[in-house]
């Protein structure tokens, strides 16, 4: 079986900087928009490719653990900037009381994501240049991930203290928990659905992540 590192992937990936990724998904036989709908993971199935990874197993094997993580990028005035915010991972309410921020979930999600930049040009665009690779490889004192930190720690002691509906998106300078699903009543069964919250990386977050691999 064959083993891909991180780094081995991060290498591989970057060989197709300026690439439309499209293109590519159509020699490795994934479908896009082939069939009048959508594939909404046809990037994500694409980069696993590209990486060297086989597309059943793109968490990578061995615990050699780590996510690729495509984020869309638009042209505004000129340059280019995050499209949207940036899903981390799902807010387990007992798991963010117990777990302080470098033994978290969120943390070993981020430390974990490779980020793969893709132009957007659009609702079902043919066109999907990959414009840059990058991962948060810092160490534990680095000012961003202090500030990060600062952040996770902030939401969860107002959990704590004033629970989980206490939670907003407008708390935290790079990380939110932001309301993530619609919850409330099932129209079609009429029970009700619950809140749910995740980590969300700001749109600042993500342009200071590339800005770091520059």
């Amino acid at each position: 079986m064959k083993i891909v590192t991180r780094t081995t992937a991060i290498n591989n990936l970057k060989k197709y900087i300026g690439k439309d990724l499209r293109k590519l998904a159509l020699q490795y036989g994934i479908t896009t928009y082939e069939t009048g709908k959508q594939n909404k993971g046809w990037k994500g199935l694409t980069l696993e490719r590209l990486a060297g990874l086989s597309n059943d197993n793109s968490k990578a094997p061995n615990g050699l653990g780590f996510e690729l993580k495509s984020v869309a990028f638009e042209e505004y005035k000129k340059k280019l900037r995050p499209k949207e915010t940036m899903a981390i991972t799902m807010i387990n309410p007992t798991e963010l009381k117990r777990d302080e921020f470098f033994k978290s979930h969120c943390w070993e999600k981020l430390k974990s994501l490779v980020f793969c930049a893709v132009m957007w040009h659009g609702q079902n665009s043919k066109e999907a240049e990959l414009l840059e690779i990058t991962s948060l490889d810092f160490a534990e004192d680095d000012d961003l991930i202090k500030e990060i930190k600062a952040d996770y720690d902030f939401i969860r002691e107002k959990l704590i203290k004033k629970g989980f509906h206490s939670l907003t998106g407008k708390d935290g300078k790079w990380i939110q928990a932001r309301t993530k699903g619609t919850g409330g009543v099932n129209p079609r069964t009429g029970e009700r659905r619950p809140i749910t919250r995740a980590f969300y990386a700001r749109k600042e977050l993500v342009s200071k992540i590339f800005e770091l691999s520059d």
